[in-house]
């Protein structure tokens, strides 16, 4: 690929980095309450000021509120945003990156309606109800069943691992409707109300004591007919759909540059000190040239996808080579960062003696579910040996 901008594409940057420079926030220091509510307050400014040009979603038509970017378009807006750390409306993910595609392309004009406008103002959370106990990375053996009854459906099963329920209003839902179908058939696709009656949302709290994920339980629960995303039995097909193509990671592997940047600037403002092994264990410098290496080849896999999107074509297995040795570069840059740290590398956040505000040790903890969730290691490799390689199935 040609690594540099057209003329077209160098005046976006441009814009775009201009557009960042003078409008994000600025990143707050310091944990007092009442800078992280200014900063919380500065941060709702910026998203509507991203809004207001489409850029909350800029993968969306420019007919339903969306940027309407081009693939390049979007990569350069992801790149530019990673490298100013700008704030990116994290809560509002799910809704913007999978329900509101969805709608876009399978919904019906009244759902695209109702839902599409609070999605892009946030005032409404959405959740996903994919996967379930049983039903993790084999999702089409899900369980969860929906039986007609005159005007509505009525659900009943479990999901899993469903961030945001607990302040979602909306969940996209995939369930079984026709049981004697083929496992991919038979299913279908559903909007369904968070607060509907049978409804009981029980929080997964992880081992970073945070609680992102939940376990969610449907009994009897009744959904409107019209809440049916496409066809009855064809809600696979529905939910695989992800409108904004722009697959390319660019955010992640310019983060995970950035963290390898503050470790190397660390460990030289450290040299001798308590905080820092750097000077007690030579290895360690070796182990950090590794992680820089890593991240650009990081980069190196985002600029492959975002250049065969650019071409019109589909990154399969380059997709999953980008997602398994992203999740595990940030493993490893997360262990060698507590490695530096030392004892202080076990200190988490709130911690008054944590170096680095107890982020590394935040970051190895989190950093076990990077390869588990969307899409384990296991399944991104066996994509790569099979569609990449043309190895027979196990």
């Amino acid at each position: 690929m040609d690594f540099k901008d057209t003329p077209e594409e160098a005046v976006f940057r441009t814009e775009v980095r201009a557009f960042i420079e003078e409008e994000a926030p600025k990143r707050e220091r310091g944990g007092e309450a009442a800078a992280l509510m200014e900063a919380f307050a500065k941060g709702q400014e910026w998203f509507k000021k991203l809004a207001e040009r489409g850029w909350i979603a800029p993968a969306w038509p420019k007919e339903y509120g969306g940027g309407g970017m081009t693939v390049m378009q979007q990569f350069i807006f992801n790149e530019e945003m990673a490298l100013h750390r700008a704030p990116r409306p994290l809560h509002l993910i799910i809704g913007l990156g999978m329900a509101g595609p969805t709608l876009i392309v399978h919904g019906t004009e009244d759902q695209r309606k109702r839902f599409l406008p609070s999605m892009l103002s946030g005032d409404e959370i959405w959740c996903q109800g994919y996967s379930e106990p049983g039903a993790g990375s084999d999702l089409a053996s899900l369980s969860t069943r929906a039986a007609r009854d005159g005007d509505d459906y009525v659900i009943n099963g479990q999901k899993i691992w469903t961030t945001f329920a607990h302040q979602a209003k909306w969940m996209i839902l995939l369930t079984r409707t026709d049981p004697e179908a083929p496992k991919h058939k038979g299913i279908s696709y559903f909007i369904v109300e968070m607060k509907s009656p049978g409804i009981t949302v029980r929080p997964l709290v992880n081992m970073t004591g945070t609680h992102e994920f939940n376990e969610v339980f449907m009994d009897n629960v009744r959904v409107p007919k019209d809440n049916l995303i496409g066809e009855e039995n064809r809600g696979w097909y529905a939910a695989v759909t992800t409108l904004d193509f722009e697959r390319s990671s660019i955010g992640s592997a310019v983060g995970m540059g950035q963290t390898v940047e503050e470790l190397v600037d660390y460990a030289r403002e450290h040299t001798g000190d308590h905080t820092s092994t750097l000077e007690t264990d030579s290895m360690l410098r070796y182990e950090l040239a590794d992680r820089y290496v890593e991240t650009q080849v990081g980069r190196m896999l985002s600029y492959r996808v975002a250049s065969l999107q650019n071409r019109g074509l589909i990154p399969n297995y380059e997709a999953s080579a980008l997602k398994l040795f992203s999740t595990e570069a940030n493993q490893r840059i997360a262990k060698t960062g507590v490695r530096i740290l030392g004892l202080y590398g076990q200190l988490d956040r709130g911690s008054a003696w944590a170096p680095l505000k107890g982020r590394l040790c935040y970051t190895f903890l989190r950093s076990v579910a990077y390869t588990i969730e969307g899409g384990t290691s296991e399944i991104q490799r066996n994509i790569i040996a099979q569609r990449g390689l043309g190895l027979p199935r196990d």
